[in-house]
């Protein structure tokens, strides 16, 4: 938690960063306490919630170390082996401004294969507008064991301030790897600027999803299912606590980091009133009472808190067809309202630049299909499996783009291409608002098609478009762009 008027925490924020720093493996910070009796029984909810430790950039550089490592650490409420940064499950988050540089030097200290995983690694920053090639983005090298890489990412003065996160992006691991806890945030500073005086100085809140998969005192990491049970967890623990005064408006940086899992968030008595999705401020901001989040999406949100009592955070039931999975209802976080009450704030409906591309002149077109094998085993993009060696598709620097995007399956996938956002124009030929149109990662359900504008902005070099399930981009479902001048 943090207010947009302070740069520095508490003191609680000084141990979290000491424990972060030492590497040591602190419990859960109390026991859980009953909640007391509701229409389904008995429920238990966790301590308050913490954010994750943070790094922040001085003077327009970041200068960070994560460190790879296999270590037994604390998910949820349970000690298990896991793939860690810092020897952390949620490691710390990377907050940067527009026109900052990110020195992040990357220790692979993992040592082993394991449950059948490469040792081997990399870093993906998802959604930065970088270079792909190295130093920096370049999803396409391996670090080895015991190996050091050091990652310089150059951002433009112009990259849109929001929620963005990084994880591994090792060719055909990301899906494991990612499941077992290399995944951390990254937030670029901005979106208050957006905001009335009145609501600058409001309470800020990380809401990092983060699912895994648990076998015996292990995160499972391979074989995947994505339908498999899965525990969910917020910031890294479980059931906690969030609070909010009656009337108090909050930010939450909704964040969908895991491989490959949907959530559907639901608030009894709130709206989601969105600021910014997939780090783009939304030009008109617009309101929810339930939210979808796709593996890999983030939603910068709004929060008002209601009267006196409790509420559960929740993920409804969401299916994703006949081929695809059913994730059961689960209980994310308790929301506690109480305290003095607060005279609830307007929303305004304005919020960040128009940026439209309805009459951009369009330099090419480009059609992407998805498929895949009965036995669910194997996926494509315009028949072909991912093959690194392969360029796929080939764009011209300062130009715009209209792909078309179908996906021919009977389960919903997801789209997302690296270095630069698009505009979604239409989703099976309805029509998008331009004031809420931007993304990176966006679902494509089953049986429909997605046309898309993008602009190849500031960096040339290879890179990919994929589905961001990673089971699925792992499986093949990934082709290589390649950004020439």
């Amino acid at each position: 938690m943090r207010s947009w008027s302070k740069t520095t925490g508490t003191l609680a924020c000084l141990a979290l960063a000491l424990s972060w720093l030492s590497g040591c493996d602190a419990a859960p910070p109390s026991k859980p306490a009953t909640l007391g009796a509701t229409p389904s029984g008995a429920r238990l909810r966790g301590a308050d919630l913490l954010d994750p430790p943070e790094v922040a950039s001085r003077h327009g550089v970041l200068r960070t170390t994560l460190v790879v490592e296999r270590r037994r650490v604390w998910v949820g409420d349970r000690r298990l082996w896991a793939l860690t940064y810092n020897g952390r499950y949620m490691p710390p988050t990377l907050r940067v401004r527009p026109g900052d540089r990110i020195e992040l030097t990357l220790v692979n200290r993992v040592g082993a294969e394991w449950q059948g995983v490469t040792a081997n690694t990399n870093l993906h920053t998802h959604g930065l507008n970088v270079s792909p090639r190295r130093p920096a983005d370049d999803i396409f090298i391996s670090i080895r064991p015991g190996a050091t890489y050091d990652y310089t990412y150059r951002m433009p003065r112009s990259i849109t301030p929001g929620t963005y996160w990084y994880h591994s992006h090792i060719d055909m691991h990301s899906a494991a790897q990612v499941a077992g806890g290399e995944s951390g945030l990254i937030v670029v500073d901005g979106l208050g600027t957006y905001l009335p005086r009145h609501l600058r100085n409001i309470t800020e809140r990380v809401i990092a999803l983060k699912d895994n998969q648990i076998k015996g005192n292990e995160i499972k990491i391979h074989p995947l299912s994505i339908g498999a049970k899965t525990n969910r967890t917020v910031n890294g623990q479980q059931n906690p606590v969030i609070r909010i005064r009656p009337g108090e408006t909050q930010l939450w940086r909704v964040a969908n980091i895991g491989a490959n899992i949907y959530y559907k968030l639901r608030l009894k008595g709130a709206i989601f009133h969105v600021v910014a999705q997939d780090g783009r401020p939304v030009h008109r901001i617009y309101s929810v009472d339930t939210l979808i989040v796709p593996a890999a999406a983030r939603y910068d949100v709004l929060v008002q808190g209601g009267p006196a009592g409790t509420a559960q955070l929740e993920t409804q039931p969401f299916y994703t067809g006949p081929a695809g999975n059913s994730f059961p209802q689960a209980n994310l976080a308790t929301v506690v309202t109480g305290g003095p009450p607060m005279v609830r704030a307007r929303i305004p409906s304005l919020f960040g630049p128009l940026a439209d591309l309805t009459r951009a002149r369009i330099a090419g077109r480009k059609a992407m299909i998805y498929t895949e094998n009965k036995a669910g085993t194997r996926f494509y993009i315009n028949g072909k499996y991912y093959d690194p060696k392969r360029i796929d598709f080939v764009s011209r620097l300062n130009t715009v783009e209209e792909w078309t995007v179908r996906n021919d399956t009977q389960e919903d996938h997801t789209f997302h291409v690296h270095t630069n956002q698009f505009q979604v124009m239409s989703l099976n030929g309805k029509a998008v608002d331009p004031a809420r149109a931007w993304h990176e990662t966006v679902n494509v359900p089953r049986g429909q098609k997605l046309v898309l504008r993008i602009r190849f902005d500031h960096f040339t070099g290879r890179t990919v478009l994929h589905c961001h399930l990673l089971n699925h981009e792992d499986m093949g479902m990934m082709s290589v762009l390649d950004i020439r001048r």
